[in-house]
């Protein structure tokens, strides 16, 4: 007999679908690369397998499907190989699902995966097994009882089931994709299934309505693995609460035993096996969690451990930090042995970071760290405390810690070899030890003020801590604060040192100075607090209260008809200010102080600045009228170079000049004798058009000397030190009594440009290094209509 129509169309929809699915599958395998390739050669194997049993349970069905209208078809042996097919396609996709990329990132997440999978297929196989045996039977007698081979199909689609819907219910979203083709896997395993029942027993209805429903599931798995690229990440988290599938496969399969017992069936072997299958998947997957929870406590005690030494360590030069130290320091107290800390700093790291940029900066910083390392003893412990600040603790005594800093010195002075050449560092070192009981701040403030001593001292050096630095440190410490509300509280005086003719020796000039007297601290020494002020930004403003006071005094004495002049010095930082021209020329019109009057006496350190700079704001200051003096002159700054440029008026010798060289004699001449250094730096300014002061003049032998040199004017003790203003008025009234000598003139003013054709080199309109240096025979003989009459 023919099989019927209706079969026949089944058979072949359902082979020309399975065959598509086949060809989508292996073309998906061939398309993928990396791991991602593997899923999909299980999936397309598994396919092929599940195919080839869809076409052999289709041959033989239409080949031998007239008996089944009068007599069970003798299929057994057929069914039994499509059952076994359809076992193997779906362990086959089991295996595809568990390897697709995203889905198991490990072997044991994979483990779990399945026995997941395990733990719901047994539940859901065993409500099945209550359902189909006896006494229930919900098929009654199409069950398929005749092909114990079954058995492994169900097995398998129970798997299926269960392990696409441990991943369908887990994986995050996007889990469209990944759901639809777990759905096809686990239609098409459904499918064979109920193949190889038809085949057995069922009947050619089951056969054709399973041969459709494996081949759309083949055709649904096919479709979503070419929609898949990659799957959403599959969420196994061992602190998550993801136990509740135990709990219903346990209550699934409670229940049914409740019910298959009450129905008055019995357990066979079957049953007892599904059941402990169950028990032991339950067990082991707990195991699995309980160790995968073991392993991440442990992760997490390492890794918190990990960033516990990250935060006490120096990330550049993997040194300890700060921290790091603090901690050792804070071990080493509560041992109570005895300790040393090295506190060590870079001389000249800033000139490294400026000129060679911050990247070799970083690289010199490392390798200090890496010298640290191999120069140290066991037990030893070196720490970056911050941009080129480095410090050693050490156990043991201050004659051991000397011994291994005087070697760190060394070592760390050496070359450090970049690609644009080797640079060298030398680097200063305090020491301190504890004291009589272990303080950890205090021992790291005296070893700060042990490396500040070095510092100070020269750098390149060891220094160990000493209590004169803290009394030293206390005592700038307070002057540096008193100082910011010293002009506020009427605590500064100028007082003025007299600059006098030569040889009449009368005053026609003086330098302000300036003086601070504390209600507490007593007199403090210029020599202390100018630098300080320097050092914490206050010099602007002192100079700024010095000047105004000068020019206010020298106001004064000009109104009362003395003819003097008023010399003020400027600091460096002031000098390079460009608001200081304007408040220099703000000073002299609002004390109405004739500009010639006022000298700015600039000292050779900051020749040495930026001589360019200091050019241009000179000049901007003689545009304002005022005489600019070369002070400390042969200090060891200026060069006869940098003198011809510099847009000067006065050059005042230095003391050493004056008093370290026994005065001499002519060759072959009577007269006084004289200084020779005097001498040449006379010549040297007459020649350069500049009038010249001799400092420093303390006894009548150096005044005889400077004299003799040329010397028209002098300062120093001889003449009188700093005093008072109403001092000088009284000594400036003496020398213009009608019984004084007449005095010898004082340094002109610079000749204004409408008075007479000669210009002055430097000045406005001239080029320093260009102007022809011709000498005013005139020059000092025009102060005043005063020095007019005398003459």
């Amino acid at each position: 007999m023919h099989p019927p129509p209706g079969m026949i169309g089944a058979s072949a929809l359902s082979a020309l679908v399975a065959l598509a699915a086949g060809g989508l599958l292996t073309a998906a395998a061939r398309r993928r690369v990396g791991p991602h390739r593997q899923a999909y050669a299980l999936l397309a194997v598994a396919t092929a397998v599940a195919l080839l049993t869809l076409l052999t349970g289709l041959v033989v069905a239409l080949t031998r499907s007239g008996h089944w209208p009068h007599e069970p078809p003798p299929h057994i042996g057929v069914a039994s190989a499509v059952a076994l097919g359809t076992a193997v396609s779906g362990l086959l996709f089991c295996l595809g699902l568990l390897r697709m990329l995203g889905v198991a990132g490990s072997a044991g997440s994979a483990a779990r995966l399945a026995l997941d999978g395990v733990i719901l297929g047994t539940a859901l196989w065993f409500v099945g097994w209550v359902l189909f045996s006896e006494p229930t039977r919900l098929l009654g007698d199409a069950t398929p009882v005749a092909c114990p081979a079954i058995l492994l199909g169900s097995v398998s689609a129970a798997l299926s089931i269960g392990l696409a819907a441990s991943m369908v219910f887990r994986v995050s979203a996007p889990r469209r994709g990944l759901a639809v083709l777990a759905t096809g896997i686990t239609v098409a395993t459904c499918g064979g299934l109920g193949l190889a029942a038809g085949l057995c027993q069922a009947g050619p209805v089951v056969t054709s309505i399973s041969a459709v429903t494996l081949a759309g599931g083949l055709l649904t798995a096919a479709l979503a693995g070419h929609w898949i690229d990659p799957p959403g990440q599959v969420a196994i988290d061992v602190i998550r609460h993801d136990g509740e599938y135990g709990v219903v496969s346990m209550a699934a399969l409670a229940g049914s035993a409740i019910y298959h017992l009450l129905q008055g069936g019995q357990f066979d072997a079957l049953g007892v096996v599904a059941g402990s299958v169950e028990g032991f998947a339950l067990v082991a997957r707990q195991y699995l969690t309980l160790h995968e929870a073991r392993a991440y406590a442990r992760r997490l005690a390492d890794r918190e451990a990990h960033f516990r030494e990250l935060a006490h360590t120096d990330a550049l030069t993997g040194l300890a930090n700060r921290r790091g130290l603090l901690r050792a320091l804070h071990r080493c107290a509560e041992g109570g042995g005895p300790c040393v800390l090295l506190s060590l700093d870079l001389d000249g790291f800033k000139h490294v970071n400026d000129m060679r940029g911050h990247d070799v900066g970083d690289a010199v910083l490392a390798e200090v760290g890496r010298r640290l390392r191999g120069n140290l003893r066991p037990g030893d412990v070196a720490a970056r405390l911050g941009g080129d600040e480095f410090a050693v603790l050490m156990p043991g005594g201050p004659t051991e810690a000397g011994a291994v800093a005087e070697r760190l010195l060394g070592v760390l002075g050496g070359g450090y070899e970049q690609p644009e050449g080797a640079l060298f560092l030398s680097v200063s070192i305090g020491l301190a030890s504890w004291g009589e009981t272990p303080d950890v701040e205090l021992l790291l403030r005296h070893a700060d003020l042990a490396l500040r001593y070095a510092k100070q001292r020269g750098k390149n050096r060891i220094e160990r801590y000493d209590g004169t630095y803290d009394r030293l440190l206390r005592r700038r410490t307070t002057l540096e604060h008193e100082l910011r509300g010293a002009i506020e509280r009427d605590e500064l005086r100028l007082v003025f040192q007299p600059v006098a003719s030569l040889p009449s020796v009368r005053p026609v000039g003086a330098e302000a100075l300036l003086r601070w007297h504390h209600p507490e601290l007593g007199n403090v020494r210029p020599d202390e607090f100018i630098p300080l002020a320097e050092e914490c930004g206050m010099i602007a403003k002192l100079g700024a209260w010095v000047l105004h006071q000068a020019c206010r005094q020298l106001s004064r004495w000009l109104a009362e008809g003395h003819d003097v002049w008023v010399s003020v010095n400027v600091s460096p930082r002031e000098l390079h200010a460009s608001e200081y021209v304007v408040q220099v020329a703000e000073a002299l019109r609002a004390h109405h102080v004739p500009p010639q009057r006022l000298v700015l006496e600039v000292t050779e350190h900051a020749v040495a600045t930026d001589l360019d700079e200091l050019i241009r704001r000179l000049t901007a200051l003689r545009l304002t009228g005022v005489r600019i003096a070369l002070d400390d002159f042969g200090a060891g700054y200026s060069s006869l170079g940098q003198l011809r440029r510099l847009p000067i008026d006065i050059l005042k010798i230095d003391h050493g000049l004056v008093a370290e060289h026994e005065p001499v004699r002519p060759v072959g001449r009577d007269g006084p004798a004289f200084a020779p250094m005097v001498d040449i730096v006379m010549r040297l300014g007459h020649q350069f058009g500049l009038e010249v002061i001799a400092e420093g003049v303390t006894t009548r032998t150096e005044l005889a000397a400077v004299v003799a040199a040329g010397c028209r004017f002098g300062q120093g003790a001889l003449f009188g030190w700093g005093v008072p203003a109403e001092h000088l008025e009284a000594m400036l009234e003496a020398a213009t009594s009608p019984g004084a000598r007449p005095r010898r003139p004082t340094p002109a003013p610079r000749p204004e440009k409408g008075a007479s054709e000669q210009v002055r080199p430097g000045a406005a309109g001239v080029p320093a290094r260009d102007a022809p240096r011709t000498v005013d025979q005139n020059v000092g003989s025009v102060d005043s209509s005063r020095e007019m009459r005398q003459a």
